[in-house]
């Protein structure tokens, strides 16, 4: 999160070209969107299962990342990406959409956000212009902008527990089978529904393919800079390993202690 944050500054000064990242996490990690609660996530569970926990720049909902492929595109607004949020999140629908055909599901671009999803949970509310199949959610999204930047993550799992991610998830406690199958009406993974199962490397080739052919650019690989890690590691010192950031975000803390801006 915080080479995110690192790059999406560089952008918006100028100082580094567009960039699509794609990472993987070890261990797998939830991460909360930017002004979400923490009461809405079961941190004994959370540690049961060996996770950490992260909260990101932008917002939205929990994301369970495990078994999937994440990406992050970070580029001036108005030029490889719409100048509006509607419009960006539109061409990301399209981008996602064709990277599904290409791995052999023809999944569709959701309507408005559904009603009656569960609190908290990124992937049972599909929101305007996110892949759905069988009325199931594919993908996650999330936005941030900041000086004519636009920071972009996405999560599109391939293999998902829905009995874990219930318990991580669920406050309460309680039963995860129930709690599975109520999840299994609404979230969806690629190898659940492809006849033949796809790897991660696999999905990551389809949708820099994708955003090659749309985008109409050339991505030239390059590692990170000693500078950016340096930048990077400092503010995770500072922010996304600093707990007062992962329990309140931007939020006023309780006894008046400031926290890390966004």
């Amino acid at each position: 999160m915080a080479l995110d944050e690192i790059l999406f500054d560089a952008v918006a000064g100028g100082r580094s070209r567009p960039v699509l990242r794609l990472y993987r996490w070890s261990p797998p990690t939830l991460s909360l969107g930017y002004a979400q609660s923490l009461a809405e996530v079961n941190l004994d569970a959370c540690r049961r299962f060996g996770l950490d926990v992260v909260r990101r720049a932008t917002g939205g909902r929990a994301v369970l990342h495990d078994q999937e492929c994440t990406y992050a595109i970070i580029a001036r607004s108005g030029a490889l990406i719409p100048a509006t949020i509607t419009a960006s999140c539109r061409m990301f629908g399209g981008v996602l959409q064709k990277t599904m055909v290409r791995l052999g599901l023809a999944a569709d671009l959701a309507g408005r956000r559904r009603s009656g999803s569960q609190p908290g949970i990124c992937f049972t509310a599909p929101g305007q212009d996110e892949l759905v199949y069988l009325g199931r959610k594919l993908t996650g999204s999330s936005q941030k902008r900041r000086g004519g930047s636009v920071l972009q993550h996405g999560s599109i799992p391939v293999e998902l527990d829905l009995e874990k991610l219930w318990q991580i998830l669920d406050p309460s406690g309680s039963a995860p089978a129930a709690g599975a199958a109520q999840l299994a009406e609404r979230v969806g993974w690629l190898n659940r529904f492809l006849v033949a199962p796809v790897t991660i490397d696999a999905v990551e080739e389809a949708l820099v393919g994708v955003f090659t052919q749309e985008l109409a650019v050339h991505f030239l690989p390059e590692k990170l800079t000693g500078e950016e890690w340096e930048a990077a590691t400092r503010l995770a010192d500072k922010k996304y390993a600093n707990k007062e950031w992962t329990r309140y975000g931007g939020k006023a803390h309780p006894n008046g202690t400031p926290n890390q801006s966004p």
